[in-house]
């Protein structure tokens, strides 16, 4: 289960409208094995497609040497489908690099970047298989262990 603060959750699904009808993507980084989505970070989508995202690979570079320095790991990796459901494609399966992570994807098909719900899902990817997985929004995360 991905649990999710409603501030986060709220961001990722404004970054989705805003870059619409191109595709969204960033990464929610957390300490390293806490399985806790703390840092939102939006990043641009490098392709500027509406069928396909890609990381600007010196700002992913960038992102990855500060989680390093931070002892964070990439807790959710997210993309927007502009019209499609909210299920993985064979590319982003294929793409799909963090074993840990939950892969989050938000449909803004029905709406666009217009009021309205967004379709919101989460999966684990691992060597190529797909599982769905709940989607717990909650006010605040619980306070972290100091044990």
């Amino acid at each position: 289960m991905l649990r999710l603060e409603q501030a986060t959750y709220d961001a990722i699904v404004a970054h989705a409208k805003r870059d619409h009808p191109d595709e969204a993507c960033g990464i929610v980084a957390g300490p390293a094995g806490s399985d806790r989505a703390e840092r939102l970070v939006e990043m641009v989508n490098a392709a500027g497609s509406p069928t396909f995202y890609e990381f600007d690979s010196s700002d992913l570079l960038q992102l990855y040497k500060e989680m390093d320095a931070n002892d964070e790991e990439p807790v959710v990796v997210y993309h927007s489908h502009t019209a499609t459901e909210a299920y993985p494609s064979r590319t982003d399966i294929g793409l799909a690099m963090e074993p840990g992570a939950h892969y989050v994807l938000v449909s803004t098909r029905e709406h666009g970047n217009n009021d309205g719900p967004v379709e919101f899902r989460s999966y684990r990817i691992i060597d190529g298989e797909v599982t769905e997985e709940e989607v717990d929004v909650v006010a605040h995360l619980p306070a972290r262990s100091t044990t």
